[in-house]
């Protein structure tokens, strides 16, 4: 077998559905086995090959559609077309202070939704997911567009954090409502969430991911960039997405005559 197809085979499905060649032959499916030890394990040392599979692809793309994205949110944020809504504080937003410490959690958001990318091995399954971020994020901006929002001033003395105040010079606390900062972490992180057993990398990893994803989301109440309002409306966001993709993953194998085709591509042909 080429190593092209061993780096491939891994990405069968898209939505969680185990593959059998994730787990070493004669390894006993138990959860506390040894097998199961060992396919963890045989997991993470595929990581190099699923992280260099069309490496080039995964970096100019997650840079290009970054950037495009922030020339489209940057200008809705500077030039409202109608008039801007202020959300209201809320008893939870009151509760929650200022936190410097939450500022990292904050900006890791761009990395960890570059991960899902990282994370594949197909061309298909790469676009996939860019197809059904870029939904999400298309809908966010057009409703920025309608409807801009922000958030009330905090009566913060900003110069007091430094990271803090380099943040609200670079971001102001515009296009606030859905919060596209949740929005985004809750989509990838349901989309990885479904990927990680196909890896075989364990379950802590997904334990660490929705930590991670947790912490993202309440950073930016911490950091006062989004009220609970947005934050809740950011999650409903990424809940609609979430059930589409998956209605249309089940819709697409209905139509293939059988619930066990996968929808990516076992292999993929290389020109």
């Amino acid at each position: 077998m080429s190593s092209h197809s061993k780096d491939t085979d891994i990405d069968a499905t898209r939505f969680g559905k185990p593959l059998a060649s994730a787990v070493s032959p004669g390894a006993s499916t138990h959860p506390d086995s040894a097998g199961a030890r060992s396919r963890d394990i045989g997991g993470w040392r595929n990581m190099p090959s699923v992280i260099f599979a069309h490496f080039w692809l995964k970096c100019f793309g997650t840079m290009g559609f970054t950037s495009l994205f922030f020339v489209a949110y940057l200008y809705l944020l500077k030039h409202p077309a109608y008039p801007v809504t202020i959300i209201p504080e809320t008893a939870l937003d009151r509760i929650i202070g200022v936190e410097p410490f939450m500022l990292p959690f904050y900006l890791s958001l761009w990395l960890y939704v570059s991960l899902p990318p990282i994370l594949m091995t197909t061309r298909q399954a790469i676009f996939e997911y860019g197809k059904w971020i870029g939904g999400l994020c298309l809908v966010a901006l057009t409703i920025f567009y309608f409807w801009p929002t922000a958030i009330p001033p905090a009566h913060v003395d900003w110069a007091r954090y430094p990271g803090m105040a380099f943040l609200k010079g670079i971001d102001a606390a515009g296009n606030a409502c859905p919060s596209l900062h949740v929005a985004t972490a809750v989509f990838s992180w349901s989309w990885m969430d479904q990927r990680f057993p196909e890896l075989a990398l364990g379950r802590s990893i997904r334990i660490f991911s929705a930590c991670w994803c947790a912490a993202i989301v309440y950073s930016t109440m911490a950091t006062k960039q989004h009220m609970a309002i947005d934050v809740a409306a950011g999650i409903g966001l990424a809940l609609v997405f979430i059930w589409a993709y998956r209605w249309a993953g089940s819709a697409n194998r209905r139509c293939a005559g059988g619930a066990n085709r996968p929808e990516y591509g076992v292999t993929e042909q290389e020109p």
